[in-house]
């Protein structure tokens, strides 16, 4: 039996597969943060696959940088998200929320409070970002202080205890692409001076501060943690010494067996080689652009535990059907992607329609 397909354990939970929907941010959300009113059918249609992580939702106000991002930081998120998550239990499937604070991804022009973003420093992304009135320049952010830094692990704790209250099964911290988590591990986003700044312990302490209060609130067994070494998405340059910050930092966060490692992977086989020698967990791998014939190569191989898909769950809701029936994949529609309703959400065929 193809192992892709077969049952397995993920902490306290049993997936019905080892294929997992990645994060995918796709601003269907209403103004206050709360999810859409097609969001429990979106990703209920997808729900056979083993494990949905959810699109980045901010842990609070300041998280925000893109329109109309979900929230899950008070009552009326966590009511909106039960719906979601119902949808998706009752399918079968179990569902992380991916915990997303944009930092200085961000502009005030997208947010309810329309402040500035904040960063580990006063240092812009260089990027432009979508606005309600089209491409604009990222504005340089604020940086934090050291009592604000600490305010903020602590909205990632209240954020993860919000989600379990909303039916999540875990947590995902977003440490990849360019968000508030990275900002803090990359030298040239990170000038800080403090015991936030400087060397890679220093640079790693925020994401194993924000770690450790969510595997303190919920448990470890409920916490994931998403990174993507050596991406330059937003600005980001992580040096020469990127691939040893993603060993210490993994070594650091094996102490806690959190549910699992999460893997944006971008070519470095040696690096994912240590990594996967090294971390106690599971370890997920998503290959961006993954030709469908490799498509459980990396569990097959021993590297992966199981494999995240994005774009082919986004346009395929029984994307595991297909698989198994080696039936043909629609393709995605990127016009799409961002706002709008049901056309390149929820109206994508599947192959009983």
């Amino acid at each position: 039996m193809n192992k892709l397909y077969e049952s397995c354990r993920l902490g306290p939970l049993v997936l019905q597969n080892r294929l997992v929907m990645a994060p995918m941010t796709r601003s269907r959300a209403q103004f206050d943060g709360t999810p859409g009113e097609l969001a429990a059918e979106y990703y209920g249609q997808r729900a056979s696959i083993g494990l949905i992580v959810s699109e980045g939702v901010q842990p609070c106000a300041d998280g925000q940088g893109y329109m109309a991002t979900p929230g899950i930081y008070d009552a009326a998120h966590v009511a909106g998200w039960r719906k979601v998550t119902d949808a998706i239990h009752a399918k079968g499937s179990r569902v992380f929320f991916q915990l997303m604070h944009a930092g200085r991804q961000s502009h005030p022009d997208n947010t309810p409070h329309h402040r500035q973003g904040v960063a580990p420093s006063a240092i812009a992304a260089g990027v432009p970002i979508f606005t309600p009135t089209g491409m604009q320049a990222t504005p340089t952010p604020r940086a934090l202080s050291i009592a604000e830094i600490h305010e903020t692990v602590q909205d990632f704790r209240h954020a993860a205890r919000c989600a379990i209250e909303a039916g999540a099964d875990g947590v995902e911290i977003h440490g990849a692409n360019s968000y508030l988590v990275q900002q803090f591990l990359a030298p040239n986003a990170n000038i800080r001076t403090d015991e936030y700044g400087g060397s890679i312990a220093n640079r790693a302490r925020f994401a194993i501060e924000v770690a450790t209060a969510i595997a303190g609130e919920i448990g470890p067994e409920r916490t994931g943690i998403r990174f993507s070494p050596g991406n330059t998405m937003g600005g980001i340059d992580e040096g020469a010494e990127g691939p040893d910050l993603y060993r210490y930092l993994t070594s650091e966060l094996g102490k806690l067996k959190l549910a699992y490692l999460h893997l944006m992977h971008l070519g470095n086989d040696a690096l994912l080689a240590d990594i996967r020698r090294n971390w106690p967990g599971a370890l997920i791998v998503n290959r961006p652009g993954r030709p469908r014939e490799q498509i459980g190569a990396d569990i097959a191989a021993g590297i992966a535990d199981l494999e995240a898909y994005g774009q082919m769950v986004l346009a395929n809701p029984d994307f595991v059907e297909r698989l198994k029936t080696n039936a043909p994949m629609n393709a995605a529609k990127p016009e799409s992607f961002f706002g709008g309703g049901a056309a390149g959400y929820t109206d994508y065929p599947a192959l009983s329609s």
